[in-house]
């Protein structure tokens, strides 16, 4: 009897976190893809690499986009998919634009997408909370 109690706290805590997590990476990266569009310090880091304006457009965009896809319960890890991506080429834009150390960012939160996306494709399997 006490043992159906105690079993359904751990699963609670666990959608709580899991839906912690997906607000949070939500949150940020529909921000990161609308500052794209506002912030003149993303069109001269643009001009920087080369690839015109229209990248950075796409990039907020697909930033937004993917953002939009991690609050979607089927579709959470092709938006952890989507946004690593953006996070491997921000990492790679940093290093063309001769600041490697800036890349430091981008690959930490890189690292927190794989990790929530482990932890979102255990859950799909049932190996999860």
């Amino acid at each position: 009897m006490f043992e159906t109690d105690t079993h359904r706290i751990p699963n609670r805590v666990g959608v709580l976190t899991t839906w912690l997590l997906r607000i949070a990476v939500a949150v940020a990266f529909v921000g990161f893809g609308v500052d794209k569009f506002r912030q003149p310090y993303w069109v001269q880091f643009f001009a920087r690499l080369g690839f015109g304006q229209w990248f950075r457009s796409f990039t907020g965009v697909v930033e937004v986009v993917g953002g939009l896809l991690v609050l979607v319960p089927g579709l959470t890890l092709v938006g952890l998919v989507v946004l690593a991506c953006t996070m491997v080429g921000a990492a790679t834009a940093w290093v063309l634009v001769g600041s490697p150390g800036d890349a430091t960012i981008p690959a930490i939160v890189l690292a927190m997408l794989v990790g929530i996306g482990w932890n979102e494709y255990n859950r799909a399997r049932g190996n999860g909370d």
